[in-house]
């Protein structure tokens, strides 16, 4: 069987390419491959699924305002009734004094790139956030709007049935080899024996990444990290709560009744996760989160944890930021990956761009130059700071 693109990875990012590809008039043969249909473990429906524009770098702020947009126009997209339950209720970034340089610096890049973002004083946020306790912190910027959360399941089983009437073959098997000759790509081997002939494949196996582009003899710094989350019950009750990140990295936010919260993950020390390592590391809630969370909100301090999870990371461990567009060489090989956290929110952005690159040639939305594989090659990190 040949096709013009060969998907590999048919969560949210692979599934946003292919229906931007259609949306682009891309008349070409498309096969969106997944090995679990389910996403049962997938990156995207184990992700707390939330969006922001506090970022350190413009073109992630770009990446994120264009998914915004999408969330903002759902219904005229997808039709009446589309809901993926954003709760635009915002982000609180906070700072110590050692912080606070790098949080003024991004809020002023936030500010030049038109997002909604609020620098404020302790005292500030104390009569803000009446709850928060500021001991230690100098600062912290708020998303009066455009941030939140919502329901990445919905989001992309939104975006999956809308592929379906449009000449996009499902194709569920496991991705083994890809078949290369010279500086090109030209085939995926799947584990049932399948060979799929391919124009250009696409990259975007989430955490699986790295593997899969090693199977092509490419380098792909790109790894799965495991992340744990954690849901506790409190007497109190905040639904204006913002999504809260201490500068230790920790944290929560509200989601419906209880509250979800995260962070204590060693990221210097933690290194590549065993893929099939599912299992909460309960002893971050007991012996770092929770001491802190009393500590940053008093009233937490009599909280109930009632059960958790663990998803996985696709980690860029070069620099933490996306890697987005073709291989320099092997021009028939594409790339999303590596968003390191934050590609649930950036998804759509990514998949228009590479959907406008495979059509027409070039970017046209958002330019993702900046996150092409070249930089990997030339050793020129391109660094996003606020990685949460």
């Amino acid at each position: 069987m040949r096709y013009d693109v060969v998907i590999v990875g048919g969560a949210i990012v692979g599934s946003s390419l292919a229906w931007f590809l259609r949306e682009e008039g891309f008349s070409g043969r498309i096969a969106l491959i997944e090995r679990d249909p389910s996403f049962a473990r997938s990156a995207t429906t184990l992700s707390c699924a939330s969006i922001r524009q506090q970022f350190s770098v413009p073109q992630n702020i770009r990446l994120s305002q264009f998914t915004l947009s999408l969330f903002r126009r759902l219904e005229e997209e997808f039709g009446a009734g589309a809901d993926i339950g954003f709760r635009e209720k915002g982000y609180l970034i906070l700072a110590s004094d050692d912080g606070l340089p790098i949080l003024e610096a991004n809020h002023a890049v936030q500010i030049a790139e038109g997002a909604d973002i609020v620098l404020e004083n302790a005292p500030a946020l104390a009569r803000r956030f009446p709850f928060l306790s500021t001991e230690g912190i100098a600062a912290g910027s708020f998303g009066r709007s455009g941030e939140g959360w919502f329901d990445a399941h919905a989001l992309l089983m939104l975006i999956r049935r809308a592929l379906k009437g449009r000449n996009i073959d499902f194709v569920k098997g496991e991705v083994t080899g890809i078949d290369r000759q010279a500086d090109a790509v030209t085939a995926v081997l799947l584990a049932d024996g399948s060979r799929l002939e391919a124009g250009a494949i696409v990259n975007a196996a989430g955490p699986n990444a790295g593997a899969v582009a090693a199977m092509a003899g490419v380098p792909l710094p790109v790894e799965p990290r495991k992340r744990s989350v954690f849901v506790f019950e409190a007497r109190e009750s905040y639904p204006d709560m913002p999504l809260i990140v201490d500068p230790t990295g920790i944290y929560l936010r509200p989601e419906g009744a209880v509250y979800i919260t995260g962070g204590a993950d060693p990221e210097a020390t933690d290194g590549p996760a065993d893929p099939l390592d599912f299992d909460p590391d309960w002893p971050q809630f007991e012996e770092i989160i929770w001491p802190l969370l009393a500590t940053r909100i008093p009233a937490f301090e009599a909280i109930k944890a009632t059960r958790a999870w663990a998803g996985h990371y696709d980690y860029n461990s070069f620099d933490q930021n996306g890697v987005i567009g073709p291989h320099p060489e092997i021009t028939n090989l594409f790339f999303a990956n590596g968003f390191s956290g934050h590609g649930l929110q950036q998804a759509p952005a990514a998949g228009k761009a590479l959907a406008e690159f495979l059509t027409h040639g070039a970017y046209r939305t958002v330019d993702c130059s900046a996150f092409g594989y070249e930089r990997l090659v030339e050793g020129r990190p391109f660094r996003e700071l606020n990685v949460i």
